[in-house]
């Protein structure tokens, strides 16, 4: 692929760059804006394009780079951005759930991932949710692959804490009351 061919196939990474900006902001009009922005700068910027670099790939880098300079520029302007509200999520019955221990799985999964700190809660997300190899998710973010692997290993294992936890933690009391 070339940085002409661009155009036509970006359409089609739509779903998964918004997915990705959704999970880096929780915030779908902050999403939105992310993409937008992403398209246009990665449309501005064919030119830059690397024969030998996956489109899918160099798209993340470039939501992740545009989403860092935007948390930069919030603190320097000490501007919130628009809260998820994750209560009106939960009060809509997801179609295909066919088991409610499986919903409160997933929903526990999630929450546990999003409690992650933000270096490692991207690596899952490009490793784990949108399959990159480390390779990828390394040219993505600009750091070394062990960097990603450290990471990742330790995304791991705080999740796994999260599902271990102490008979007192929440998680812990979702999973007796089930």
């Amino acid at each position: 692929m070339t940085g002409e061919d661009l155009p036509a196939m970006l359409p089609t990474l739509l779903p998964r760059l918004w997915a990705f900006a959704l999970r880096l902001s929780t915030d779908k009009h902050d999403a939105e804006d992310l993409v937008q922005r992403a398209c246009v700068r990665a449309l501005e910027r064919t030119h830059q394009f690397q024969a030998d670099t996956s489109a899918l790939s160099w798209m993340f880098s470039i939501v992740h780079s545009l989403w860092i300079t935007e948390v930069r520029s919030r603190r320097i302007r000490s501007r919130a951005s628009m809260e998820w509200n994750d209560a009106l999520i939960e009060t809509i019955a997801d179609p295909h759930a066919v088991d409610p221990q499986v919903d409160l799985l997933h929903r526990e999964i999630l929450t546990a991932v999003d409690a992650l700190p933000d270096a490692q809660r991207v690596v899952i997300l490009l490793v784990a949710v949108e399959g990159l190899t480390y390779r990828e998710a390394a040219d993505v973010l600009e750091v070394p692959i062990g960097t990603v692997m450290s990471r990742l290993s330790r995304a791991r294992l705080t999740i796994g804490e999260h599902f271990r936890g102490d008979p007192g933690s929440d998680a812990a009391r979702t999973r007796d009351t089930i």
